[in-house]
This record gives C-alpha cells, sequence and structure tokens, in this order.
C-alpha cells in the first residue's frame, strides 16, 4: 500500500468495504483520522495515522492473507445481513484481519471460495476479463441427455445473453439423478442453475471444486486454511495470462510490445556501419 494512499482506496484494500460503499461511509461521518472527521479525497499515511470506522481502528498489515473457505449451503456469500441470515464472514471471525469473498457462491451453493484483504489481487481475479476457470460439481434431476449435454457446453440463451461455451461432462448416473461436473470461464449470478433450468434440469445440489489450480481437496465444511504461496502466484499468473490474450484478442498491444518497438526503432547503426556493410554503395552514392 503506498504511502500517501486516498482514504477510500485504503479502506477497501484492508476489506472494510468496496471503493463506493467506502466513500458512503466517509460522507455519513463515519470515518475519522487521528480524531478528525475524514473528508472523501482525504489521504492518509498508512503508517503513522490512525483511521477509525465508527470508532474502531481499522488495522493495516503488509503481509496479505490469502484463505480458502469451505463454505456450507445455507451461508450468504457477504460480511453482514440486516436480516440477520448467517454469513461467511461468521467462518472466518477468529482471524485477527478483516477479509472478504473473492467473487460469491449463492446461498444455496457449497464449496470453494477464497478470501482476502487484498484488493487487487480480489479484483484481478473476479475481473471477468480474467476468465480463471472455476469446477463445479452439480447434481441434476431427472436425467439428462446428449442433446442436453451439447446445449450446455455450447451455450444457453440467459436473459438475452447467450453463456459462453462450458465444459460439461457425466460423473455419475443414478436413476432418477446425475452428476456433472461443470467448468465454467465467466461467472453471471446463478448461472449454472440457470443453465440447467433453461435445458429442463432441476439443480439439487451444487458445490464449487475448484478455482484455477486452487482445489477444495478435503478440507472440511465450514473449515478454512491459508493459500499456499505457490497457490497464489499461480491464481494471479493464470488471471494475468488470460487478462493479457484477451487484450491481445480486441487488437489491443501491451507495453511491452509498444517498448520493444520504439527501441527498435531508435536502435539503428552508425553510418560508419552502413559504409562498412555497403562499401560500393556508399562509393557509388
Amino acid at each position: 500500500m503506498a504511502k500517501d494512499t486516498r482514504l477510500q482506496k485504503m479502506l477497501a484494500e484492508c476489506g472494510i468495504a468496496s471503493r463506493r460503499k467506502a466513500e458512503e461511509m466517509i460522507a455519513a461521518g463515519r470515518v475519522a483520522v487521528n480524531g478528525v472527521r475524514a473528508q472523501i479525497g482525504d489521504k492518509v499515511d498508512v503508517k503513522k495515522d490512525k483511521v477509525t470506522v465508527d470508532g474502531q481502528r481499522v488495522q493495516t498489515v503488509d503481509e496479505k492473507m490469502y484463505i480458502m473457505v469451505h463454505k456450507p449451503r445455507g451461508y450468504l456469500t457477504s460480511m453482514s445481513d440486516d436480516r440477520g441470515r448467517k454469513c461467511v464472514s461468521e467462518l472466518v471471525e477468529e482471524l485477527p484481519v478483516r477479509l472478504f469473498p473473492i467473487g460469491r457462491l449463492d446461498k444455496d451453493s457449497e464449496g470453494l471460495l477464497l478470501m482476502t484483504d487484498d484488493g487487487d489481487f480480489a479484483n484481478l481475479i473476479a475481473h471477468p476479463s480474467t476468465h480463471v476457470p472455476k469446477v463445479y460439481r452439480v447434481t441434476v434431476r431427472p436425467g439428462v441427455t446428449e442433446e442436453q449435454l451439447t446445449r450446455l457446453a455450447v451455450g444457453v440463451e440467459i436473459d438475452g445473453r447467450m453463456t459462453a461455451p462450458a465444459s460439461v461432462r457425466v460423473l455419475e448416473q443414478q436413476p432418477g439423478r446425475v452428476v456433472l461436473e461443470f467448468v465454467l470461464h465467466e461467472g453471471r449470478n446463478r448461472q449454472i442453475r440457470n443453465m440447467c433450468e433453461a435445458v429442463g434440469l432441476e439443480v439439487a445440489r451444487l458445490k464449487r471444486t475448484a478455482i484455477g489450480a486452487v482445489k477444495l481437496g478435503m478440507l472440511p465444511q465450514g473449515r478454512f486454511r491459508d493459500l499456499t504461496p505457490d497457490e497464489v502466484r499461480r491464481l494471479r499468473a493464470a488471471a494475468q495470462k488470460r487478462k493479457r490474450a484477451e487484450h491481445t484478442a480486441r487488437g489491443g498491444k501491451t507495453k511491452c510490445c509498444k517498448s520493444y518497438q520504439w527501441r527498435k526503432k531508435q536502435k539503428k547503426p552508425p553510418c560508419w556501419q552502413k559504409q562498412r556493410a555497403h562499401p560500393i554503395t556508399a562509393v557509388c552514392l
């Protein structure tokens, strides 16, 4: 985090709220810097300034935290709820820092959920342009046909837009129920449930088992663990690679390419090298 950071950005990076919500909190007078009511646009030195929200000091840490949570069904992917429903924040309340979820799983779904206090990392992984693959184990009723599998894989129309191509295969098949594996590269709200409904299937259970190279494994429901440095590195690398590929596919050029092209134009050989390379031409001219 930079030494002089805008207050709303600092609150977002510490996991207090999104930048927009942080601005609302500042405007409402809930935020103070060194005991003085803050204003939108204020900058803070995170090493020296004391920032409080509703009288509680905001803890800033240099070392960011990255964890996976096995979200059970019945929990909202939210830090709080006005109606008193259970939230994933309750599963990690023992931690000394405030974490926020990356993306979401709906209340009736379960499985792998990433949480962090690194706002930049969360934005990178969750941004639509990165298309980090997510794997789901989905139990549907009653049965499934080849035509339905093809439609799910090719894409179905939801709210006037086609879903992106997906990988869908049968894992288990029993009378009255089928277990499917979905691999998605996009993340619309309740996407798998809506896709299944569009082809006449009912979702009985939905569990996310992997995000990129990070797998849920045998982590018990309601528990969490730290991501390893390698898992964080691989997630970041996969997201950045896909983001660059998306940019290139749209006809964009990276700064690296531009820099290389500029240097290439500037590095012209001196005149004496040209004369040595083409002595006859030089004499004739």
